[in-house]
């Protein structure tokens, strides 16, 4: 829902963007906008890397067969029709996945309902229907978690961006929040049902919780396993072409400012894919993959978003980035007082116990990430106008810092939004009026 509220905010103060960082840049300059692509594009690749960890297992679970040829078989396939047919077939291939998802929840309520026998005894002494700690510390973490992490989809952006209407984006993100609260209620419940049932079992190392939709199926007839690797296959095509688009695109777009031919990039995202292959196949969490990429934007969209609002127009790249990188350290920081080590510390920031420590760290994680960011980021902007007011003293020049930008008071006719008050040059005889694009950051 984030993105109907900001969407059009965005789209109004960057009309010829799509994506985050096309704002970004104008907002707070190259070096934010190249900041920010940076953490984009890895987000994109653990992203990746997940969905085809989350392939493999499902296939390892499903028919104990080795996941790694359909893995293989799907990035040569993604590959090959993404760099034909660009981000327009990303789009049709959500709308088969959009129907493959029905599909299977349809197929898993009926027979999960039909098929599958509660064990009693299991529910009380699997303690699910008790509230425990990590219970009330997810009502904070995983709405921070998911919240910031979107901001570095940029499928989610490019989409935001290609609606029609502002009211045409409400209508699709309400229909699409409505249908993903469902699925998700579903698909979250049968983690109790697999567990009740004895198709999972918490004290098994070998089976990875995030999976236990698919445990659950495992149990099916023979047909029913048959139709849901069909329909896991489509929906992780679908999703992982997503992702190889948003990066070409982001790429393209971020770091070569669209000038190097398209199939250079392309040929770059191609080679991207074996190291994502790599790592999948190594990936002991699903989850923790996640968890990474969300402590990154937690400590970085805080900052950059404020920029949003016209009352923080003295807002500049060079917080932005200190407060993002800030927030990352203020983890380190906080794991390092926590368990009393540098190194676990720093393993803190990869999250290795995951949500799953029964204790307060990755709470505490998530809590430092955003406000560390925001603290190192005011701290920047303290640092940054001393030093510019020093500076305007020494070289006898008036300390303009803070003034407020000329388009805030529609001051200069035709003047582009976030150009400071400084770097607007006019003259009324003329009606000319110029833009000197530079201290955006500082």
């Amino acid at each position: 829902m984030i993105f109907a509220f900001l969407g059009p905010i965005i789209r109004k103060k960057c009309p010829e963007g799509f994506v985050l960082t096309e704002w970004t840049r104008q907002r707070y300059g190259s070096v934010a906008a190249l900041f920010l692509s940076f953490l984009t594009l890895v987000t994109m690749f653990l992203y990746m890397v997940a969905e085809l960890s989350a392939l493999q297992q499902i296939m390892t679970a499903l028919t104990g067969m080795d996941g790694l040829p359909m893995v293989i078989v799907e990035c040569v396939v993604t590959t090959i029709y993404t760099s034909l047919g660009g981000f327009k077939i990303s789009f049709i291939t959500d709308n088969i996945q959009g129907a493959m998802v029905v599909a299977l929840i349809i197929v898993a309520t009926i027979t999960v309902g039909v098929e599958t026998k509660i064990d009693k005894s299991l529910i009380d002494s699997s303690g699910l229907t008790k509230p425990t700690l990590l219970g009330w510390q997810l009502l904070y973490i995983l709405p921070v978690a998911v919240l910031t992490n979107d901001f570095f989809l940029s499928n989610f952006w490019i989409r935001t961006f290609a609606s029609k209407t502002d009211k045409d984006l409400w209508i699709g993100v309400s229909i699409a929040a409505v249908v993903t609260l469902i699925i998700l209620t579903l698909v979250g419940a049968t983690g109790l049902i697999a567990t009740w049932s004895g198709a999972f079992d918490p004290n098994n190392p070998d089976q990875d919780g995030s999976i236990a939709f698919f445990y659950l199926l495992e149990q099916l007839p023979a047909w029913t396993v048959g139709i849901v690797l069909v329909m896991v296959v489509s929906l992780s095509t679908a999703a992982f072409d997503s992702f190889q688009s948003a990066m070409v695109s982001t790429a393209s777009n971020d770091l070569f400012r669209n000038k190097l031919n398209i199939w250079w990039v392309r040929g770059a995202v191609v080679l991207i894919i074996f190291p994502v292959v790599a790592i999948a196949l190594k990936a002991p969490s699903i989850l923790q993959i996640y968890l990474i990429s969300d402590l990154v934007s937690a400590s970085t969209i805080p900052v950059l978003v404020l920029g949003l609002n016209d009352r923080f127009y003295w807002w500049r790249g060079f917080e932005v980035v200190v407060g993002g990188l800030g927030g990352i350290l203020t983890v380190f920081i906080f794991g390092t007082i926590y368990f009393g080590g540098a190194l676990q510390g720093a393993k803190l920031i990869l999250l290795e116990q995951g949500l799953y420590g029964n204790d307060w760290s990755a709470f505490g994680a998530f809590v430092a990430a955003p406000f560390g960011g925001l603290l190192w980021g005011f701290g920047a902007l303290g640092v940054r106008l001393t030093y510019q007011f020093f500076d305007a003293k020494v070289k006898g020049k008036r300390f303009d810092a803070l003034d407020r930008p000329a388009y805030l008071d529609n001051q200069v006719e035709g003047a582009p939004e976030y150009a400071a008050s400084d770097e607007i040059h006019s003259d009324p005889q003329e009606g000319l009026v110029t833009v000197d694009h530079k201290g955006k950051f500082f």
